[in-house]
C-alpha cells in the first residue's frame, strides 16, 4: 500500500511485515555467520562466501549481488572504508575495524542490515570488552569505543520510532547520542551526511530517507506500516568521505576509522519490532524502556 504525497512510502500490512520478518532472520543469520568466520588471514572474499552460502541455504536470494552492478553479496568495509566495500583478496589483520552490510530477499521482500566489529588475534572481539582487554588483544580503544558510540546510536534512532512523533525525531536521538558518547571519552566523531538510512520492503532503497543527523524539517508522521532501515555511520575524524575507483568503496577523506551498524525496523501496531535482530530487538531496547511487539523468530513464523 502507498501513502499520498511525495516522497511515496510503501505501508506494509501485518501479513507483509512478518514476511520481510523471515528475510530479516535470514540477514541476522548470515551475518552471526560472517562474524564468526572472521580471523586474521581470512580474506574479505572468504567472508563473502560465509554469507553467500548462509543466504542461499536458507532459500533466500542476496539483495546486494547484481544491485546496480555490485559484484558481490555483502559489503565488506575495512579501517577508513565507511559503506560499500567490495570483497576480495584484502587479507584481514588482528586490530582491523570491520564493517559488514548485508540483506537478503524472502518472498519478494528485503531485509537489510550491518554490523561492525574489531578483529582480534583469535577473531571477532566482543562489544561488552572491557579497554583493557580490548588493548590486550591488539586492538585500539578508541576503534572499540567508535564501534560501541555507533551501536548505542543506533539503537537510540531505533527507539524513536516508539515514541517519536516524526520521522527526523530519529537523526535528532542518533546524533545526540553520538555527541554524548563522544563526550564521555574527550572525542570528537564525525556523523556522515551523504549517506543515510532508508524506507524498505519490496525495494531494498525505498522512500522516505532517514537522517542520521538533525534537520530543520521534521519529516513526516511516523505511522504503522512504515519498515525502514536505520544506519548511522560514524567516524574517528572528519565526516567528509569520497568514493575509490572501483566507484563503490566509500572511504573518510582524512583517512580516519569508520563504523556502520544498521538494523531494519517495523512500526506496527502497537509498537516497533527489530526485523534483522534474533531477538526483535527486546534486549536492547529493552534497556532503554522500550518493548517491542513479537512477531516471531523462525522462518516459519
Amino acid at each position: 500500500m502507498f501513502g499520498l504525497g511525495r516522497p511515496r512510502i510503501e505501508y506494509k500490512t501485518l501479513d507483509q511485515v512478518k514476511v520481510m520478518r523471515r528475510a530479516g532472520v535470514v540477514v541476522a543469520d548470515a551475518l552471526a555467520g560472517v562474524r564468526a568466520a572472521a580471523r586474521p588471514g581470512l580474506t574479505t572474499a572468504g567472508l563473502d562466501d560465509v554469507a553467500s552460502d548462509a543466504i542461499r541455504g536458507a532459500g533466500a536470494t542476496p539483495s546486494f549481488l547484481g544491485y546496480q552492478g555490485f559484484p558481490a553479496t555483502i559489503c565488506v568495509s575495512v579501517n577508513d572504508e565507511v559503506i560499500h566495500g567490495i570483497p576480495g583478496e584484502r587479507v584481514l589483520a588482528a586490530g582491523d575495524v570491520v564493517s559488514v552490510d548485508c540483506g537478503a530477499i524472502v518472498d519478494g521482500w528485503h531485509g537489510d542490515s550491518a554490523v561492525t566489529f574489531l578483529l582480534g588475534a583469535d577473531g571477532a572481539l566482543p562489544l561488552t570488552l572491557s579497554d583493557d582487554d580490548v588493548a590486550a588483544a591488539g586492538a585500539s580503544v578508541a576503534d572499540a569505543r567508535l564501534v560501541r558510540a555507533t551501536e548505542a546510536a543506533m539503537w537510540a534512532g531505533i527507539a524513536t520510532l516508539a515514541s517519536g512523533r516524526r520521522l527526523n525525531d530519529v537523526g535528532r536521538a542518533v546524533e545526540a547520542s553520538v555527541e554524548l558518547a563522544g563526550e564521555l571519552v574527550g572525542a570528537e566523531y564525525g556523523i556522515v551526511e551523504e549517506y543515510v538510512g532508508h524506507g524498505i520492503g519490496t525495494a531494498m532503497h525505498q522512500p522516505p530517507d532517514v537522517h542520521n543527523f538533525r534537520v530543520r524539517e521534521s519529516g513526516p508522521r511516523l505511522r504503522a506500516g512504515m519498515c525502514l532501515a536505520i544506519e548511522p555511520m560514524v567516524t574517528l575524524g572528519t565526516s567528509e568521505t569520497h568514493v575509490l575507483g572501483d566507484e563503490w568503496t566509500v572511504v573518510t577523506t582524512d583517512g580516519s576509522r569508520a563504523a556502520h551498524w544498521e538494523h531494519s525496523v517495523a512500526v506496527v501496531d502497537g509498537g516497533i519490532s527489530v526485523l534483522t535482530a534474533h531477538d526483535g530487538g527486546a534486549a536492547r531496547l529493552g534497556e532503554l524502556g522500550v518493548d517491542v511487539v513479537d512477531l516471531g523468530s523462525a522462518p516459519g513464523l
